[in-house]
């Protein structure tokens, strides 16, 4: 059987060095970007070192705190627990993406109306959590949000202020989707 210069068949995918970089590209919250990473590069530290985005905070590098939390394809993930190359062609959303052009989000907004975050270096994570759940569940009770927020770890808030704004910003979009839903209506009768 024939064999690459690397060892590996002919026809079989080709094997990375150790020392060997590889493009990857990726869509960063919204925008197409690519960069160079080695085989063995976390997700989080290509986000950070090669594509500027420096909000996705590294912490525990186990994927026990939370600190890296991004989206991946629209889902809350662990970037420390994901290589770089496993992003390549994928949609990557980290806190950056969150806020629109000028100003806050509403979900970033609740957080400074609530004192949510003392030193910041866990926030980024939690909001970026905090808004996948709010997609997936609307309306969220207090022991749910306490629940989901359980995969992090905050040293400074005691998480109490973290709840308050997630619940506010629940029950602010829960109030535009009761007045915008007549105002649907009446634009499908028309």
């Amino acid at each position: 059987m024939s064999k690459t210069p690397h060892g590996a068949p002919l026809g079989a995918p080709p094997v990375m060095r150790r020392d060997e970089r590889q493009r990857i590209t990726l869509t960063l919250n919204g925008t197409e970007r690519s960069g160079l990473c080695a085989p063995r590069e976390l997700l989080s530290d290509f986000l950070r070192h090669e594509l500027g985005a420096t909000g996705t905070h590294v912490g525990c590098e186990h994927g026990v705190c939370g600190a890296c939390t991004v989206r991946v394809d629209g889902v809350a993930a662990r970037s420390c627990l994901m290589l770089a190359v496993q992003a390549d062609g994928r949609a990557i959303d980290t806190v950056e993406g969150l806020a629109p052009r000028e100003g806050l989000g509403d979900l970033q907004e609740a957080f400074r109306r609530h004192h949510a975050l003392q030193c910041g270096f866990c926030t980024a994570g939690i909001l970026m959590s905090c808004a996948d759940y709010l997609e997936r569940v609307p309306e969220p009770t207090e022991a749910q949000v306490r629940d989901m927020l359980s995969g992090h770890l905050c040293r400074c808030t005691g998480y109490t202020p973290i709840v308050a704004a997630v619940l506010d910003v629940a029950a602010s979009r829960a109030r535009l989707r009761r007045i915008a839903a007549p105002l649907a209506e009446e634009h499908c009768d028309a």
